[in-house]
This record gives structure tokens, C-alpha cells and sequence, in this order.
């Protein structure tokens, strides 16, 4: 498998390679690379129909670990296929420019996570404090997990989404700089 680090993809170009964002639309509205389309994981065995075959492919994900698993999938289909060491964070860190379309800044299932594990949490507590009856919430939290693993809908996820701060913005989307960290 090979792989490209953040500033030789950003010297290739958007029109020498093709950037794939294999993370959650939410992941890739809070900031993605310029160019770059998404494909989230889960959709991309189903979308090779949509992938170049005159260039090459460069996967990007958070951290790299999505994006090899995107290029194992791949691979019988395609055979330029790059893996961009250390993703949008090691792009991020690097100072190169990110666009972004929402203000949030955590992933919507970042959030569902968060939000069921302190849900789970504070009903053990309560339970242990107050009543066992409060040990209904961790199990409706545990029921509604296994619900959108069955299922792939998730409520939590598709009330969180209606939410401001994870909705698109009415604007352009913006391209920003992130300032690299200054050397000690």
C-alpha cells in the first residue's frame, strides 16, 4: 500500500490525483482538504463507479487509519491508490488550508459517542445513589447503540445533526489557515 505525505499531496495537485474523504460527512463538512470529495468508508466499495481510472487515487480520513482500510477495499478495483500519511489532522498541523462549511468541530458520531456515554454514566451513578430504577436509562442507551449497529440509523445522530452548530452554513464555505506552531 502506498502512501504520500500531506506536502506532497498538496505539490501533486487536485488535478493529478484524485482526493477521496472516506470520514462522515459531518467529519468532512467541520474541515476538509481543498478538492477533496467525500466518500465516507461505509460507501466506498459502492462508489467505485464514481473514482477516476486515468489518475491517481489519494484517500485521506482523520488519521490514516480509515483511509487504509478505504485502499484494502479498493484494491481489487484499483491500483493507484495513496494513502495521505497522518490525514486531515497531519494536513491541519502542517498549516495547509482546510475548508469548512459547518462550525462544529467534533464529528457527529464524536458526539453520539459523548453523549451516550455520559447518558449511561450519570444513570449508573443515580442508580447507585438514588434508585435502581435509574439503571432504565444505561439500558435504553445500550438498546438504542445496538438498534443503530443493526439497523445503521442512528436517532441520537439524526437529532444531533438537527442541531446548530452541526448544520451547513448558508455562506460560502470558508478556506482557513491554520497557523503552524511556532518552534520553542
Amino acid at each position: 500500500m502506498n502512501t504520500i505525505s500531506v506536502y506532497d499531496l498538496a505539490e501533486l495537485g487536485e488535478c493529478k490525483a484524485v482526493r477521496i474523504d472516506v470520514r462522515s460527512g459531518s467529519e468532512y463538512a467541520s474541515g476538509h482538504i481543498p478538492g477533496a470529495m467525500n466518500i465516507p468508508l461505509q460507501q466506498i466499495e459502492k462508489r467505485v463507479a464514481d473514482l477516476s481510472v486515468n489518475r491517481p487515487i489519494a484517500l485521506i480520513c482523520q488519521m490514516g487509519q480509515r483511509a487504509r482500510v478505504a485502499a484494502t477495499l479498493l484494491q481489487p478495483c484499483r491500483t493507484e491508490l495513496l494513502v495521505v500519511e497522518g490525514g486531515t489532522k497531519a494536513w491541519r498541523e502542517a498549516g495547509l488550508p482546510l475548508v469548512a462549511s459547518v462550525a462544529a468541530r467534533w464529528s457527529l458520531e464524536r458526539q453520539v459517542r459523548l453523549i451516550a456515554g455520559l447518558l449511561a454514566f450519570s444513570g449508573s451513578v443515580l442508580a447507585v445513589l438514588l434508585s435502581p430504577y435509574w439503571l432504565i436509562v444505561p439500558a435504553f442507551v445500550g438498546c438504542g447503540l445496538s438498534f443503530a449497529g443493526v439497523t445503521d440509523i442512528c436517532p441520537m445522530g439524526i437529532v444531533l445533526a438537527r442541531l446548530p452548530w452541526n448544520r451547513a452554513s448558508h455562506c460560502h464555505a470558508r478556506i482557513s489557515r491554520i497557523a503552524q506552531p511556532s518552534a520553542p
